[in-house]
């Protein structure tokens, strides 16, 4: 049988049960402030705890980098792709600023090429001293076998059927139909043209007609000692009343004399720009009459042997 504790213990434990409890938490909370206002206010008035603080910042920082961390990364990360969906939008705006500087720059160009082709066409109307207009190409026949071009001028500007067109190098053609408000041409390098010339140096008279080239026209029935040479410039002759006198119309590139033929085989290419002008020049010559039809005679029913011919487009 146990017996209980005795009273020396019981007193002996009560002591160290109050001994060990420590200080209330209202006490520990009152150190504590007063602990805080005493240090704030040494800080405050003395500044001895810097140095301590720029230590515990150095301890310190790693852990608040560990902790910025995912925060910094997510703003590092959206500053990323706004920049790049930035930078992106500016390129895409650029491309397109870039393309319609490029486009308004090769219409300022083209413009200017215009300009300069007026101002060519209008020192050569002056040049000529006959009534002259301007008109623009509206359209070039496709057929490779007929050299032909729409005008956007017609009898209701005074166009004629016959009346030749020119531009600032020389003879390109003349109307062979007339509407009222637009007008078809021939060119000189068609088959069936046929234009009245002399070699400027020294007055021979021949006739060119077109090859079906853009770049010849051929001289038949020249004979083999005709004063002609490579590097003569043909003008019209004036001949015919069609074309007035004195146009440049092409320059000779070769002469071929063959002993055993009674002609030269003669070629020269046209002065005019036939494959590039945009706007023409139509004349009218002083005291020439308008011309109803421009079949009525051709070139081609004639002997430029025993004839000169007219100038008129052939059948």
């Amino acid at each position: 049988m146990s017996a209980g504790p005795t009273p020396g213990h019981a007193e002996h434990g009560t002591i160290k049960l109050i001994f060990t409890q420590g200080p209330s938490l209202t006490a520990r909370l009152v150190v504590f402030a007063f602990a805080s206002i005493l240090l704030m206010t040494l800080d405050q008035r003395q500044q001895h705890l810097d140095s301590l603080r720029s230590a515990l910042s150095v301890v310190v920082y790693p852990i608040q980098w560990l902790v910025d961390l995912p925060a910094a990364s997510q703003d590092w990360f959206q500053e990323t792709l706004s920049s790049r969906r930035t930078l992106q939008e500016e390129n895409a705006r650029l491309r397109t600023e870039q393309l319609i500087l490029k486009a308004e720059l090769q219409k300022l160009e083209a413009l200017e090429s215009e300009n300069l082709r007026l101002r060519e066409l209008l020192d050569s109307s002056f040049k000529v001293r006959e009534r002259v207009l301007i008109a623009e190409i509206m359209a070039v026949d496709l057929d490779p076998y007929r050299h032909q071009i729409l005008l956007n001028k017609g009898s209701s500007d005074d166009l004629y059927t016959g009346q030749p067109l020119v531009d600032a190098n020389g003879v390109m053609g003349q109307v062979i139909q007339a509407g009222p408000f637009s007008a078809t041409a021939m060119l000189i390098t068609d088959p069936a043209h046929a234009v009245p010339v002399q070699v400027n140096r020294n007055g021979l008279r021949s006739i060119a007609l077109g090859t079906g080239s853009l770049t010849s026209l051929s001289l038949p029935y020249l004979p083999n000692n005709a004063d002609i040479e490579t590097g003569d410039l043909l003008i019209t002759s004036g001949l015919g009343g069609r074309f007035p006198p004195g146009y440049p119309v092409a320059e000779v590139e070769t002469v071929i004399r063959d002993p055993g033929e009674s002609f030269a085989q003669v070629f020269a290419r046209p002065l005019a720009e036939l494959n590039r002008s945009r706007e023409v020049l139509l004349v009218w010559s002083q005291g020439q009459a308008r011309i109803d039809s421009p079949e009525e005679e051709t070139a081609g029913d004639e002997d430029p042997a025993a004839a000169e011919p007219s100038g008129e487009a052939a059948p």
